[in-house]
């Protein structure tokens, strides 16, 4: 599909998901890293100086990146200068984040953000390009808007709602209309190590800021429809949510309940996850998962140890679903949290746009 490489810009490459991003387009088919971006600490050091003692991932720093010098986010004409388009992944304030991604967008470089400060900006689409690729023709709207022909922002949901959210998708007609769902989440979602957070080690904490919010309603804003130029979010289900923070390096879990309008049976609801499929397994993107929901029938999975690589990290696991007593059925699914959840989810949404022609060269 794509004849000659798109160049790619990191921003915000020196944290934890930049460099998750720099490892998994090591050998992209389609995309090559040529910039990379970070605040004014890094700025001007050589990648491998800017990580050195922090790189977190298990495989080296690629050889093509080591020796790139890290630019100065804010200097956004030298980091466009060699650019088609950018991955943002930066730590700073909402409305930092905000301004910043705008402004990369209104010089005409499209913007495929990991960050939440977007989220709900009603003309910027949130996707998961299994769910809802359709909501990526909002950004006509958007360059209205921002008044450009090519630049654009758009953005992945939050990490913790992978691990239920298509199932709750796969079952559609079945009309979920309640949804309770306790999610226990890895360390790498606060960007963290053991070595960096000895204090999780033999630790639960019951709280995650901000993530209750968003794990309750970001599903809706994906189920939700194009109207007036903006995204409408569904009214239904009803979801609540607790998070908690768990002793575990990658891989969110959830735990859910699930009342049902019409009532399907255990293997009507198997036979629709396992043969779920949405746009990027019919264009066969490079980053999708063959299969994107697995049920495993042993009672002791999905574990974390042996289930958080399926499909390099970019399928959801599923296990015990069963009748319950109060709600119509319950289940445990999983998913990796800073390959699916949060850059992985973003290259699969840059392959999609650039399968859909809104990501192209300059």
């Amino acid at each position: 599909m794509v004849n000659e490489k798109l160049k790619v810009g990191i921003l915000g490459a020196t944290g934890m998901v930049g460099q998750r991003f720099i490892a998994l387009l090591e050998n992209h088919p389609w995309f090559e890293v040529v910039t990379v971006a970070a605040s004014g600490r890094s700025a001007g050091k050589p990648y491998k100086e800017a990580v050195e003692g922090r790189w977190k991932m298990t495989t080296p720093i690629p050889e093509k990146v080591k020796d790139l010098m890290v630019l100065d986010v804010a200097d956004i004409e030298a980091v466009i200068k060699d650019v088609d388009f950018v991955f943002s992944a930066v730590n700073m304030s909402k409305e930092e984040i905000k301004a910043i991604e705008d402004d990369y967008a209104k010089h005409e470089i499209p913007v495929v953000s990991n960050n939440s400060a977007h989220r709900w900006t009603p003309d910027v689409p949130m996707c998961v390009p299994e769910l809802n690729p359709e909501h990526m023709h909002v950004i006509e709207f958007q360059r209205k808007r921002l008044g450009t022909k090519k630049g654009f922002v758009a953005v992945k949901p939050n990490c913790s709602i992978q691990s239920y959210a298509p199932v709750l998708t796969a079952w559609k007609e079945f009309e979920p209309y309640e949804v309770v769902a306790t999610t226990y989440q890895a360390i790498s979602g606060a960007g963290k190590t053991f070595n960096e957070w000895p204090e999780m080690v033999e630790n639960i904490i019951p709280y995650i800021g901000g993530e209750e919010e968003k794990s309750e309603k970001e599903p809706l804003r994906i189920w939700g429809k194009i109207e007036d130029g903006v995204i409408k979010p569904a009214t239904s289900p009803v979801i609540t949510c607790q998070c908690i923070r768990v002793p575990v390096l990658n891989g969110h879990t959830a735990a859910v309940f699930v009342k049902f309008k019409k009532k399907p049976t255990k293997e009507q609801l198997i036979e629709k996850i396992v043969n779920f499929k949405g746009v990027p397994q019919e264009l066969e993107l490079p980053s999708a998962p063959k299969q994107f929901i697995q049920y495993l029938e042993e009672d002791n999975r999905p574990q974390v140890k042996l289930d958080v690589d399926y499909e390099n990290g970019m399928g959801v696991s599923v296990g015990r679903i069963r009748e319950d007593s109060v709600y119509d059925f319950k289940f445990i699914g999983l998913s990796h949290n800073t390959v699916r959840g949060a850059a992985g989810g973003a290259v699969l949404c840059a392959e999609l746009l650039t399968a859909q022609g809104y990501i192209t060269k300059k």
